[in-house]
């Protein structure tokens, strides 16, 4: 690895990549909404958080609690929609959106970096063998790391070969080259 220093040639003793992890391995898928993902979760939150603070104050200045119940039960019902379904559905559909994949050869293991309800990153760690392609295509699952839905845009993979490793395309069982030689042998007879 050579960088330039005002025109001088400097050359680095290191041997990783600068997407090498010392403990995940190395970097093989980077998404490219993981910045909007965390964004709009933390507004939904914190609008969330804002919308409890302010309903007693809504509620005293409005006069709300003098109508009658039924009224009463629309308001809060409506605020309980916007302050507690619209975090925990954003959530749920984007729980298994992976920001970063990162693969090691010599275990065959992957490390997939998640957000979490509270935002922060979640690892989860499985082997190739654990990947299961789902049998009729989902809204936001590309695979099942063993339970676990996860949702990857295969063109954003540097290399597709990662991809296919991953998939487990490249140990296809449809296809093996003895199996085109022994048709072959069957035709000639």
């Amino acid at each position: 690895q050579v960088t330039s220093f005002q025109g001088v040639a400097v050359r680095s003793l290191s041997t990783s990549s600068p997407h090498d992890h010392p403990e995940h391995g190395r970097l093989v898928y980077k998404g490219n909404l993981a910045k909007t993902v965390l964004g709009v979760k933390f507004f939904s939150y914190s609008t969330s958080i804002f919308n409890l603070f302010m309903m007693p104050y809504i509620m005293l200045k409005s006069g709300i609690g003098v109508e009658s119940l039924l009224v009463q039960a629309a308001f809060y019902g409506l605020m309980g929609i916007f302050t507690f379904v619209t975090p925990i559905t954003l959530h749920i559909l984007t729980k298994g959106y992976v920001i970063r994949l990162y693969y090691k050869d010599e275990a065959d293991t992957y490390t997939a970096i998640t957000y979490n309800a509270i935002l922060a990153e979640k690892v989860t760690v499985f082997h190739q063998k654990d990947v299961k392609i789902p049998d009729i295509t989902k809204m936001f699952t590309t695979f099942y790391a063993k339970t676990k839905s996860m949702l990857v845009n295969p063109t954003l993979f540097p290399n597709p070969q990662d991809y296919n490793h991953l998939m487990g395309y490249d140990k296809s069982s449809f296809f093996k080259f003895e199996d085109l030689e022994e048709v072959k042998e069957a035709d000639k007879r």
